[in-house]
């Protein structure tokens, strides 16, 4: 039986050395490398080529988890990525799933699960911790959920066409904190531009 080969990605030393000894029980998994960046996981992956990537979201400086997640998945669309990570808001799962995530574990999650989700990663199939599942399913249905009532807010007044001053004068907040705003309902939203916020503002209004 050939052995499922596995890259560790977290800037904490304890983890990946937990992570790896935990693997080790297991007839079927071999990690082949380690990184503590998402920069150093673009390199070992290339140089290794694994069966699946166990990817945390926040590394510290420099490039996170959800963009090395992107360019992995743009360098080959069949690298399997499983995100391990504590952070479990609606909008890391979703982030994480549209950068190309094949599963979402949290690091409460058992010896089992994580056996289970790499073993499904690896054969292609999608697995998540039961309540991130549970949320995930949630948010595609009612996709609106992920934004904050002050980001939704926003959002409704975007199809008014005010501009971030006009907007911070409404809301009684500053230029600054609009703009972190925007930035916030763009990445959720997954759109890049104002006008295509608005456009998805106004198809919400008009379904519901």
């Amino acid at each position: 039986m050939s052995s499922i080969t596995v890259l560790l990605v977290d800037d904490h030393l304890v983890v990946r050395s937990g992570l790896r000894a935990l693997l080790g029980t297991q007839p079927d998994m071999e990690v082949i490398g380690e990184a503590a960046s998402g920069e150093e996981a673009l390199e070992r992956v290339r140089e290794h080529s694994p069966g699946v990537v166990v990817m945390d979201l926040a590394m510290g400086s420099g490039m996170d988890g959800i963009e090395a997640i992107r360019k992995i998945r743009e360098r080959n669309s069949g690298q399997a990525v499983l995100v391990f990570t504590t952070y479990d808001s609606d909008a890391d799962v979703v982030r994480a799933v549209d950068a190309g995530a094949m599963g979402y574990l949290l690091k409460d999650a058992t010896p089992e699960e994580i056996f289970t989700a790499i073993r499904g990663a690896a054969e292609g199939k999608s697995v998540m911790s039961p309540p991130v599942a549970s949320r995930l399913f949630q948010q595609l249905r009612n996709p609106e959920e992920i934004l904050t009532p002050r980001e939704a807010e926003l959002l409704s007044l975007l199809t008014e066409g005010l501009g971030n001053r006009e907007l911070g004068r409404r809301l009684f907040i500053s230029e600054a904190t609009v703009k972190t705003h925007l930035a916030h309902i763009y990445a959720k939203l997954g759109v890049d531009t104002r006008a295509a916020a608005i456009a998805t503002a106004i198809r919400r209004e008009g379904m519901r």
